[in-house]
């Protein structure tokens, strides 16, 4: 199962013609994500309830180490096992944690997490950022989990809720409201084909045998100003965006929506002040009780 950044959602989208993305494309985009949110993946990894510190760690749908990085970071000690579908997305992890000097640190396994799971090992700590939304069977990918932590281990289950916003809902000017007009219609694609986007995780994890010890809500609110890399990530972010929804868009809207993407023209999203970065993050920490089968 290959990682889903916070605006790739965007896994399940179906390309339109015009703006086709291919394996280099997602981890050029998530390359953009870990950037721009390193600072609430840093949040989310120091608010872990740990018990001592993991000195072996999972990390499900790894994409290209945003994840991976953090934990390492968080926890000098320990060992990550990165796992993803995609040999792009491994290989530009792998090469970053060379260039990181964390080679010895970080092992890739290539696996399909819908299909049979290699050896994974006995974890401390599982990590599963916006991947689990994309399983066909996620139930049965956390019972694996159950079983593949050790006693007392801890499960991290982070999701988005939602694709991000980048405009000012008076944006652009000739088309006000343009964004959440597309936001609508690939909430109504990703219904049909992501089904279990917005699961009620807590409640799927108690079901699979864990302790829901802690749940935690993380505002993203990124101005351009704050960082270079805004307005890719709004530009990289919009083109998924119309991937998905362009059949659901009126032509007024997909003409706007088109100008923005055009990087060459006078209104460019490239060229605007008023780019941010908002969503929210939501994070689940569940427990494997120790003596439980």
């Amino acid at each position: 199962m290959t990682h889903a950044s916070p605006h790739t959602a965007h896994q399940g989208s179906h390309p339109g013609p015009q703006h086709t993305p291919d394996s280099h494309d997602q981890a050029d985009i998530l390359d953009l994500d870990a950037e721009v949110l390193a600072e609430h993946t840093a949040s989310l990894t120091a608010w872990l309830p740990v018990e001592g510190e993991p000195r072996h760690i999972v990390d499900l749908g790894c994409g290209t180490g945003a994840g991976t990085f953090a934990l390492l970071a968080r926890f000098p000690e320990a060992e990550v096992t990165a796992v993803d579908t995609s040999a792009v997305h491994l290989r530009r992890l792998r090469e970053r944690a060379g260039a990181l000097g964390l080679a010895d640190r970080v092992r890739t396994v290539s696996a399909d997490l819908d299909a049979d799971w290699p050896g994974l090992g006995r974890p401390g700590l599982v990590w599963a950022s916006a991947s689990m939304h994309h399983l066909a069977d996620p139930d049965r990918a956390l019972r694996r989990v159950r079983g593949l932590l050790a006693p007392g281990g801890l499960f991290a289950v982070v999701e988005l809720a939602g694709f991000p916003r980048f405009l000012p809902g008076t944006a652009p000017e000739e088309r006000p409201g343009l964004e959440e007009r597309c936001h609508a219609a690939l909430a109504d694609h990703h219904a049909g084909h992501v089904s279990h986007r917005g699961a009620d995780w807590g409640a799927k994890l108690a079901a699979a045998g864990f302790t829901v010890e802690g749940e935690r809500t993380l505002t993203v609110a990124v101005d351009g100003s704050r960082s270079a890399a805004v307005g890719a990530y709004a530009l990289t972010g919009l083109k998924r965006l119309r991937a998905g929804a362009a059949r659901a868009l009126a032509p007024e809207d997909l003409g706007a929506l088109d100008r923005l993407l055009d990087t060459e023209g006078p209104h460019s999203i490239l060229r605007r002040e008023d780019l941010a970065v908002r969503t929210e993050r939501r994070v689940w920490a569940a427990r494997r009780t120790a003596g439980l089968g």
